[in-house]
C-alpha cells in the first residue's frame, strides 16, 4: 500500500467555500457530481420505499444538495461532518446568514425532477425544517458522534465520507463498522463513492482519495451483514484536473 501523500480532509482541512465553488456551483459540466446524486436519491426515495423518522447524513464538504428529496420521506435530517469549516459553513445556510452558499440551481433541478408545483424556497424551507442537528463528527473513537450517543436512525447516507477519511482499505472497513453502527435493524444505507481515484484537488491543495475498485465496496457491504438492494457503477463522462476518479458509484444496502 502506497503511503498517503496528500492531504487528508478531516485533518488539514480546506477552504469550504472553495470547495463549494469548484464542485458545487452553477457551471458547465457539473452533471455527474450534482445531477447524478440527485436522481439516484429521487429514484429511492419514490420508488424504493426508503422513509421513515431519522436520516443521517455523512458527506464530504458542507453540502446539502442530495437531501431535498430527503426531506420529504424523513421527519428528521441528522447531518455529521469531519470538518469545523463545513460545519460553520453548513450554518450560514441553514440560518441564512450573510455569505451563505446559493444552492437555487440545485433547487430548480430537484423540484422539476420531482414534478411538484411549488416555488424552490418552499422546498428549501423544508428541508431546513427537517435539520435537526448539525454535529462533529470523529473517525477516531469507536462512537464518531462521542460524548453524544444518538437514537439509531433509519437510514444512514455516505457520500464519499469513507473515501477521504480513510486512510487504506482496513480504515474503510472500520470507519464503515462505526458507521453504520448508527442505523436500527432493518435500516437503509445509502452510499455514494468514486471509484479508482487517488486524490481531489481544492484550490492549491492535492487531497486524498481512497483507490478502490467495485469489488472491493461490494465484498465490505456484504461483510457487514447487508443485503444490497441496488449497485449502480456510471462511468465518467467529463474530464478534468479537479480529480481522477473513473467512475461514480451507487448503493442501496439494507442491514439484515
Amino acid at each position: 500500500m502506497d503511503p498517503i501523500r496528500h492531504k487528508i480532509y478531516h485533518v488539514d482541512n480546506f477552504h469550504s467555500r472553495t470547495f463549494l465553488d469548484t464542485y458545487c456551483a452553477n457551471k458547465p459540466g457539473m452533471e455527474e457530481l450534482l445531477k447524478l446524486p440527485m436522481e439516484e436519491l429521487h429514484y429511492f426515495f419514490k420508488f424504493a420505499n426508503i422513509k421513515g423518522g431519522t436520516l443521517i447524513d455523512i458527506s464530504l464538504g458542507p453540502i446539502i444538495f442530495h437531501l431535498y428529496s430527503a426531506c420529504e420521506y424523513f421527519k428528521e435530517i441528522i447531518l455529521l461532518r469531519f470538518n469545523d469549516h463545513c460545519i460553520i459553513e453548513l450554518k450560514k445556510w441553514l440560518h441564512d446568514l450573510t455569505g451563505a452558499f446559493d444552492w437555487t440551481h440545485t433547487l430548480s433541478f430537484v423540484t422539476e425532477k420531482e414534478g411538484i408545483s411549488e416555488l424552490p424556497e418552499e422546498k428549501d424551507l423544508r428541508l431546513k425544517a427537517a435539520i435537526k442537528h448539525v454535529l462533529k463528527c470523529y473517525d477516531d473513537k469507536e462512537n464518531i458522534t462521542d460524548p453524544l450517543v444518538l437514537p439509531p436512525a433509519d437510514c444512514v447516507l455516505v457520500k464519499t465520507a469513507l473515501d477521504v477519511i480513510s486512510k487504506d482499505k482496513d480504515d474503510y472497513i472500520r470507519n464503515l463498522q462505526k458507521f453504520t453502527k448508527l442505523l436500527k435493524p432493518g435500516g437503509q444505507l445509502l452510499l455514494f463513492g468514486a471509484l479508482n481515484a487517488t486524490y481531489y484537488m481544492v484550490g492549491k491543495d492535492k487531497f486524498h482519495l481512497l483507490n478502490y475498485d467495485e469489488n472491493f465496496i461490494r465484498k465490505a457491504i456484504e461483510q457487514e451483514g447487508f443485503v444490497i438492494n441496488h449497485f449502480q457503477v456510471r462511468p465518467r463522462k467529463t474530464e478534468s484536473d479537479y480529480s481522477d476518479f473513473k467512475a461514480v458509484i451507487f448503493v442501496s444496502a439494507h442491514k439484515n
